[in-house]
């Protein structure tokens, strides 16, 4: 009988840890190939390293994008479908206001408003964090600013209401939000916009990596330093301040903080405020890395953001960020395997793969902020 039971035991080890050992025999197949594209030139290393480097910046703007999804979700326990569209109307407000700063008198208010049309607006303004860095500053304080005063009113008109149903009918709500805001959108700014940084003013360092160099441009240097500060910020406000430390319990056990007194209407709104501003910041730097404005740039990217969530661990704004840049580097190395237009699905597989070794996610199914 007690063989019998250690046989099973055995097999049911085996069976848990398979995956594991799958996922690592993979990724050790990967890395021998990869090596050996970089010892016959077919990769070389210069080209590893823009790659790379592509994939942390993009990983950043991805792990941004995701703080504030994974508060949501931790405090308010559903998956908001309009995050997306969040993330272009602050783009597309901050742009806006960069636009009139630097344009006003040059040009008529409502051509500055709808972002660079006609497109000759663009190369006449020259817009480059080196030659408008106060303006693009000040852009990014309106992006934040517009998408969390956006996404607060959201809460109180639509969401408040919702609050004791089901996650599932929040979901579908925030889906209609979603469609809403990105007709909306649509109605004011044209549905092609022109460039909106004048890439002959960008500068940019080659860092020398034996065969060739990686090249750092001065928008992608503000993408990554400008995340990694609110990143940063966020860190200190969740366990330095009591704020955050009112977030963290009420994330943890909501019925228990009511109890003990944290203003749990209180917490809501900071979330809503916090994770709007990081969201709308988040559009205003990847449409500056970028170089252009779509009216779908939150939506297109809505899934990937929903994707590095989930492999850090949904809930955890930790997770959000560690997936966010596993994410990023993960769709950027695709592109020495699978052609570039395969590369989502590259972070999808390795989503899938990550959570079948590890299906709390990485950060351990951390359930609070």
């Amino acid at each position: 009988m007690s063989t019998g039971r250690t046989g099973s035991l055995s097999i049911a080890a085996v069976r848990e840890r398979l995956p594991l050992v799958l996922f690592g025999v993979v990724c050790l197949l990967f890395s021998l190939d990869l090596l050996r594209r970089l010892l016959i030139g077919s990769t070389p290393p210069h080209r590893l390293g823009i790659f790379l480097w592509e994939g942390i910046v993009f990983g950043m703007a991805i792990g941004l994008a995701g703080i504030g999804l994974a508060m949501t979700y931790s405090i308010l326990q559903f998956a908001n479908f309009a995050h997306g569209d969040l993330i272009t109307a602050g783009a597309f407000a901050g742009w806006s206001s960069t636009f009139v700063i630097v344009g006003l008198g040059q040009y008529a208010l409502e051509i500055l408003i709808l972002v660079g049309e006609p497109a000759s607006v663009t190369s006449d303004l020259g817009i480059a964090i080196s030659t408008e860095p106060v303006a693009i500053l000040l852009g990014l304080v309106v992006a934040a600013g517009f998408s969390a005063g956006l996404a607060l009113a959201i809460d109180r008109t639509i969401f408040r209401s919702m609050r004791e149903q089901s996650g599932i009918a929040l979901l579908i709500a925030s889906v209609g939000v979603a469609l809403a805001l990105r007709q909306f959108i649509r109605l004011i700014y044209q549905p092609t916009t022109p460039p909106i940084v004048s890439a002959a003013s960008v500068p940019s360092v080659s860092i020398p990596l034996i065969s060739g160099s990686v090249s750092i441009n001065a928008h992608e240097a503000t993408l990554f330093v400008g995340a990694a500060a609110l990143m940063v910020a966020v860190h200190v406000l969740l366990q330095y301040t009591k704020l955050g430390t009112a977030m963290r319990a009420m994330a943890d056990n909501e019925a228990l903080a009511q109890v003990t007194g944290i203003p749990t209407e209180r917490v809501v709104f900071y979330t809503w405020l916090i994770g709007g501003a990081l969201t709308g910041a988040a559009g205003y730097l990847l449409a500056l890395e970028q170089g252009f404005l779509d009216l779908t740039l939150g939506w297109d990217l809505l899934l990937v953001i929903f994707a590095g969530v989930i492999l850090g661990g949904i809930g955890s704004v930790y997770g959000a960020i560690a997936g966010g840049l596993l994410i990023g580097i993960v769709n950027q190395l695709s592109v020495i395997w699978i052609p570039a237009e395969f590369t989502t699905l590259a972070s999808f597989v390795i989503m899938i793969t990550v959570l079948l070794v590890r299906p709390q996610g990485i950060f351990g199914g951390v359930t609070s902020v």
